[in-house]
């Protein structure tokens, strides 16, 4: 499985299997994306990175960082700190990917302009 930036100065590889999509609606996630992040999870030996020198890491807190393309601002990856994972924006994947949203969290800081089915 492929993705990539907007503007394609990040493209990525994928090789291991992938989690199914959460949703996460809290607070961080809403700012930074502008409205909640689905992702998907990889090991981090299963991801290469082209263009990794266009990653900017934001550390969002005390456990974990956000890379998005320091070129078009596509938001890529959340990382946890220390476990070996990488969770991938899901919209940033290419083509057809057979995942599906498994849960919901942090659905109490949802914001109130839409509903979760």
């Amino acid at each position: 499985m492929r993705g990539q930036c907007l503007c394609g100065d990040v493209t990525f590889k994928v090789t291991g299997p992938l989690r199914d999509v959460i949703a996460c609606h809290c607070g961080q996630c809403r700012k930074t994306s502008g409205h909640f992040v689905a992702a998907t999870q990889v090991s981090l030996d299963h991801l290469s990175i082209t263009g990794a020198e266009n990653i900017t890491w934001f550390t969002s807190s005390d456990t974990a960082e956000r890379g998005f393309c320091a070129r078009c601002g596509s938001q890529l990856f959340w990382k946890p700190t220390g476990k070996g994972v990488v969770s991938i924006f899901a919209g940033a994947l290419d083509g057809e990917t057979g995942l599906k949203i498994a849960e919901h969290i942090f659905v109490e800081d949802k914001g109130d302009y839409y509903d979760i089915p």
